[in-house]
């Protein structure tokens, strides 16, 4: 069959363009998705991303190589496997990250991509209570709702113990002031999760120009003699079909998959395909490069107060939750358990904040086999978890084989900078000082982990590289430039060297945001959209 557009994979990004290029009814789009539908009520419920954490149905469950730098562990790295990709199974933290992010993607040979240039889009895609204002939108598809008012109370502790110190209170992350300790946004409605898939493409998929298939695992992308991109191949139950595109193919399976895609495409550097034997098409060496992510590490603290782990402990407290959702659709049910935070400066010579903190009115550890739970520890506890915004380590995405089945070999070469190294120092102990604030320590009865004993750099820095944990915000992989040396697209997303091919997902980032990333990529997807629309 045949489509003008041809859409590889249904996440964040893909939703989104599956909606935008459908919308004239001029265009028929076919969107792909490896995955299943996003029909069970868990993907509605905000905390019920805990039940996809480790769930092969609708998660891949990627794993890394073994990391030098964080003794050796193979460091887990989920990806939804469902309609609506991660933004199905993540926290629903929505924070766009910094200014001067999108400036370095500008002055990263991306003209059309700073600040200025984005802002529009992102206030395109959401509905912000605040309204029309010079940073928020109020008629976009994304819903957007302040947990203020509505958090645990001891988030009230956390950010009053941050002004003690003389930290600012950021109001609105998204807005003017990006600096300092505040309560974040989720992308929520009526206290139900409201991804782009529930966004934009439920909305879209009575339209008789967009069709999608599930469980259809790509291939390869197929060209013609002239380095066409002309269709897709793709494994669905077990039968082999192809598609054909009159228009383009656009890559949007995310930082594993695009790059992994490219690659068993013939799209990657020669020797690389020589290595496992897939034909050239073209030599694109940074493909799979660049890959960045945020590393994070929990502080677990033990309070004279009670905290989230009081109500989830028992079944009184869950049923009683469980029953305030259902009635209200308020409640910690209605939420992201990563409440309070902000973004703060490690130092004195830090030109911008350089490290996120996120403050759980919950502590729980995050299992190790393979089984999903948020079972809060046995006593009255909360956490308080660091990660540098801009870590300059970077990684690469390389195929393991020519078969498509399997999964690629994720290195994201974490700790390999000394900057990196220094900002773990910096966060541990911006962690200390804070808990040393006179609000936090009145509710403050010990630090469980790391403890006492850990109380010099080397015993952080050591702490940190044996309990960090990726906070999932892959990218990178296929990076925008103007350099086909360095970079794999140019600044309209299209493939260097090809025809008819483009990246629209969180791989072209040319450098991680400061941030959740999940706002971004559906920027990304937004403005994306216009740039094919245009060239059509």
């Amino acid at each position: 069959m045949t489509y003008d557009y041809i859409i590889v994979g249904a996440g964040s990004a893909g939703c989104i363009l599956a909606n935008r290029l459908s919308a004239s009814g001029t265009h028929s789009v076919l969107l792909l998705e490896a995955g299943g539908k996003d029909s069970s009520p868990w993907f509605k419920i905000p905390v019920g991303f805990a039940k996809m954490y480790y769930n092969p149905t609708h998660n891949w469950m990627y794993y890394s190589q073994p990391e030098k730098e964080l003794a050796n562990r193979n460091i887990y790295a989920p990806r939804g496997k469902v309609q609506g990709g991660s933004g199905s199974i993540n926290a629903m933290i929505y924070v766009r990250g910094q200014a001067h992010d999108f400036d370095d993607w500008a002055a990263n040979g991306n003209e059309g991509w700073s600040f200025k240039d984005v802002l529009p889009y992102f206030k395109k895609l959401e509905s912000h209570p605040l309204g029309d204002t010079e940073y928020h939108g109020s008629s976009g598809p994304i819903c957007i709702s302040p947990m203020r008012g509505h958090t645990h109370s001891i988030c009230d502790t956390f950010i009053e113990g941050c002004q003690e110190l003389g930290y600012k209170r950021s109001e609105d992350f998204n807005g003017k002031d990006f600096e300092g300790a505040g309560l974040y946004d989720v992308n929520t409605k009526n206290g139900q999760r409201c991804s782009s898939s529930f966004a934009y493409l439920h909305p879209a998929l009575s339209r008789p120009n967009l069709t999608i298939e599930h469980h259809a695992l790509v291939e390869r992308v197929l060209f013609d003699e002239d380095k066409r991109a002309t269709g897709i191949a793709i494994t669905q139950h077990g039968v082999q079909r192809n598609f054909s595109a009159r228009k383009e193919v656009i890559l949007a399976a995310g930082a594993v998959d695009s790059p992994k895609l490219l690659q068993l495409s013939g799209v990657a550097h020669k020797d690389l395909l020589a290595r496992h034997g897939v034909p050239l098409v073209h030599h694109l060496p940074a493909v799979g490069q660049n890959l960045q992510d945020h590393l994070c590490v929990s502080y677990y603290y033990k309070a004279n107060v009670p905290t989230l782990n009081d109500e989830l402990s028992s079944v009184f407290g869950q049923v009683k939750l469980g029953l305030q959702y259902l009635l209200t659709r308020k409640g910690a049910l209605s939420m992201s358990v990563n409440q309070a935070g902000g973004f703060f400066r490690g130092d004195d010579n830090q030109e911008h904040p350089n490290l996120q903190l996120y403050f759980n009115p919950l502590s729980y550890q995050i299992p190790k086999n393979n089984k999903a739970s948020l079972k809060p520890e046995p006593y009255s506890g909360f956490l308080l978890c660091f990660n540098p915004c801009r870590p300059t380590s970077r990684g690469s995405i390389e195929i393991a084989s020519r078969n498509p089945g399997d999964a690629a070999l994720i290195r994201p070469n974490y700790l390999s900078t000394q900057k990196d190294i220094d900002e773990v120092v910096q966060g541990s102990r911006l962690i200390r000082k804070i808990m040393n604030a006179p609000a936090l320590k009145k509710i403050t009865v010990e630090e469980v982990l790391p403890g006492p004993s850990v109380n010099d750099e080397d015993g952080m820095l050591q702490y940190f590289r044996e309990n960090s944990g990726s906070i999932y915000h892959l990218c990178g992989s296929c990076a925008m430039g103007s350099d086909p040396a360095r970079t794999v697209v140019d600044k309209h997303l299209r493939v260097h060297g090809l025809k008819g091919l483009r990246v629209v997902d969180a791989s072209i980032f040319p450098n991680v945001t400061s941030g959740n990333t999940n706002a971004a990529v559906m920027m990304v997807a937004e403005k994306g959209a216009d740039l094919i629309l245009a060239d059509a």
